[in-house]
């Protein structure tokens, strides 16, 4: 156009006036497309910080495997709780456990029913049958003989009454109180739970442990004996030497462990067919950490059958309590992990307080990092609170806080402008 008005004729074409003309035309497209571009990565939510540990994931004590001292006969089962097992004795096969069937009991109605510490739970209204069932003591059973139809027994005696002198008249009234008469129901509860638990091989066909066919495993009452150990009133009752019932009368507790060497009692039994039987539970301070153990020790026929079991169950809790062992794992200020910004910043992160593992020789124990329920900062100083650094677990768990060993500071504009993605 401009060479037509000028009637000057246009210069001809050449591959350098080509590339200026587009630069003239592209270049600022090319810019606005770079400012969009810059002003969108800047205003981009920066991604969430992440938590990496770069410490060992588990550590392993040094030394054999504990040999522990097991019974001649029958089977028997050790575990530390948090930490797995410690060992096991014979086939675990099931067999008859007596009375110890009575923890389920004991356990289901707590489950159900509730006790805060110092409660003694609702009154239960004690029944003929209750107290035909206490005459039965002239044939051998286990009961307790001091109730009268129409008194009034609360939930912590009835407790009581069938863990320490491990009374079968009271065990079959709190399973028809629990389910409004219907004794059948508690059983299928029984049952249920142990399913729950993972007690494969356990079979409850009543909640006092009499009938022969009530059986289990001693790994399958480990199971159980762990959660009870969770269940510090129930445990405050097993472990008594004795109990007073609502009449004045003391019971001793057939469990001779209680209360010595740290013993948390649980449940006896012992009947002609089962032999003598024991689920035991201990405790012991090991470092900072105070170390739950339980064990269960069946089928002992040696005389006393109950005397039996209760002494290998001592030698087992004793020889386990000796394995325990602490060793320092990491060290106040070793540097433990990082906290990843998503754009290539990494500030470390150490370990607030000395971190020692509660186990035995040949055992190995995992170690994780974690930000615990908060979410990570993008910005904060030294010193900042950042996670958590936990080792082992259940009553074994050891956790210290991890803080930040520099300034945690956010992306600056060059991250902001080449990240990808």
């Amino acid at each position: 156009m401009l060479a037509d008005l000028t009637n000057n004729p246009p210069p001809p074409p050449t591959p350098m006036r080509t590339f200026v003309r587009r630069v003239k035309i592209y270049a600022p497209l090319v810019v606005l497309l770079a400012v969009i571009l810059s002003v969108v990565q800047l205003v981009r939510p920066l991604p969430e910080p992440k938590l990496t540990m770069t410490a060992k994931k588990s550590y392993t004590f040094e030394g054999a495997a504990p040999a522990l001292p097991w019974p001649k006969e029958g089977q028997a089962f050790m575990a530390a709780s948090g930490l797995g097992t410690v060992g096991t004795f014979g086939e675990q096969k099931p067999i008859a456990i007596g009375s110890v069937a009575k923890t389920m009991t004991a356990y289901v109605i707590l489950k159900n029913h509730p006790l805060k510490k110092g409660e003694q739970g609702p009154m239960i209204d004690v029944d003929k049958t209750a107290v035909e069932d206490g005459k039965k003591d002239a044939e051998g059973e286990s009961t307790v003989n001091t109730l009268k139809e129409g008194d009034k027994i609360s939930q912590y005696d009835a407790l009581a009454a069938i863990m320490i002198p491990s009374a079968n008249n009271v065990a079959r009234l709190l399973a028809r109180w629990d389910t409004g008469g219907d004794q059948e129901a508690f059983v299928k509860k029984m049952n249920d739970t142990a399913r729950e638990l993972g007690m494969t091989n356990t079979t409850y066909t009543d909640p006092s442990g009499l009938d022969a066919t009530t059986v289990s495993t001693a790994e399958d009452q480990v199971k159980l004996g762990l959660k009870v150990v969770e269940m510090p009133e129930l445990v405050a009752i097993t472990k008594l030497p004795n109990w007073q019932d609502p009449s004045g009368k003391v019971w001793r507790n057939w469990n001779d462990l209680v209360p010595y060497n740290g013993s948390l009692g649980i449940k006896t039994g012992s009947t002609s067919k089962a032999g003598g039987n024991l689920l035991f539970a201990a405790e012991k301070q090991v470092g900072k950490t105070r170390q739950l153990i339980v064990g269960a020790v069946l089928g002992q026929h040696g005389v006393p059958i109950l005397g039996t079991a209760i002494a290998a169950s001592k030698n087992i809790m004793l020889a386990t309590q000796k394995s325990l062992t602490n060793a320092a794992v990491v060290k106040k200020g070793d540097v433990v992990g990082y906290v990843d910004d998503g754009l290539g910043g990494r500030t470390p992160v150490v370990a607030g307080a000395d971190v020692e593992a509660v186990g035995w020789p040949s055992l190995t124990v995992d170690i994780r990092l974690s930000h615990g329920d908060s979410k990570l900062p993008q910005t904060a100083t030294a010193g900042t609170e950042v996670g958590v650094l936990t080792v082992g677990e259940g009553a074994s768990q050891v956790k210290v806080p991890v803080i930040l060993k520099n300034d945690l500071a956010a992306p600056g504009i060059g991250s902001k402008l080449t990240r990808i993605g």
